[in-house]
């Protein structure tokens, strides 16, 4: 019992110390900006994706994204299976055989590779065959895959270091695991004219959230110049909010079903523990005390 408590504290004393440690990190590196949390559908322990913003993200990708970035881990059949976007599965087919970036295949009969157009089981290519052709194509800069980005980057915590651990806490307690999403929502709207005392490198731009500031892919979205939807509605905004979503659900394609079983998980262990504890006292009340 001692061993366990004296381990527990242990453990404790290190989360808090990597907290204080990472929040004096950030403050003395000057380079952590505050983001606003966002409202998402997907967040907390019961959120769930909306299917009909997933489909306004995929027109957002499609329409800017997929200019430079591919999305290798997602296949077009992702597309119309439940929990994701839930195109009908014939558009779906249509959408991938029609898709401008081929699928290397072969080797034929003459033992050569050879180009098709990509099927349901296929994944979303980028433009580019490797990444050199993507760094010549894009002036050294290489575009990231964006199946997994959700996942790779994450919002910075820039309050006091005595108030991480209570930050850390309410993170854990509220089940906040959309970091990822936010981070991108608020890149996507960050583009800004660089101060007066900024200079920025060749070819690079101006951004706010990024690291540094200086980033290599151009504005992809503008308050002058975004994606209207079929409704006629649309703005910078609701783009990169609708693509955020369709990329945490790109990096996260089970949430929905995830989460339902967990809460069936979470009955079954009550029941169990009801059932235990009514047959413990059943079991024990026929024996003298």
């Amino acid at each position: 019992m001692i061993r366990i408590l004296t381990g527990s504290l242990a453990a404790l004393t290190l989360a808090l110390g990597l907290a204080v440690t990472n929040a004096n990190a950030a403050s003395e590196g000057g380079h952590g900006v505050h983001i606003d949390r966002q409202t998402w559908t997907f967040g907390g322990f019961t959120g769930q994706y909306d299917p009909a913003q997933l489909q306004r993200g995929f027109q957002i990708y499609k329409e800017v994204c997929s200019a430079c970035h591919g999305l290798k881990r997602v296949r077009f059949r992702n597309l119309f299976e439940p929990g994701g976007p839930e195109f009908p599965e014939d558009a779906v087919k249509a959408l991938a055989h029609d898709w401008p970036n081929k699928i290397v295949d072969g080797p034929d009969d003459e033992g050569k590779m050879f180009e098709r157009e990509p099927k349901a089981f296929d994944p979303i290519l980028g433009p580019f065959k490797n990444d050199k052709e993507a760094r010549s194509a894009q002036n050294g800069a290489l575009p990231p895959d964006l199946s997994l980005v959700v996942k790779a980057r994450n919002v910075e915590y820039t309050g006091s270091w005595w108030a991480h651990p209570f930050s850390m806490l309410r993170d854990i307690a509220t089940g906040y695991q959309e970091g990822g999403a936010d981070y991108l929502y608020a890149l996507l709207i960050g583009y800004a004219e660089a101060p007066a005392d900024v200079k920025l490198a060749e070819g690079m731009h101006y951004n706010a959230v990024f690291p540094g500031h200086q980033i290599a892919m151009p504005q992809p979205l503008a308050k002058d110049n975004f994606i209207t939807y079929q409704d006629g509605k649309g703005s910078l905004e609701q783009n990169a909010a609708d693509v955020s979503a369709f990329l945490a659900w790109a990096a996260d394609p089970h949430l929905n079903s995830r989460k339902g079983i967990g809460w069936l998980v979470m009955l079954y262990l009550v029941v169990t523990t009801g059932l235990l504890y009514a047959g413990k006292r059943l079991l024990w009340s026929k024996i003298p005390h």
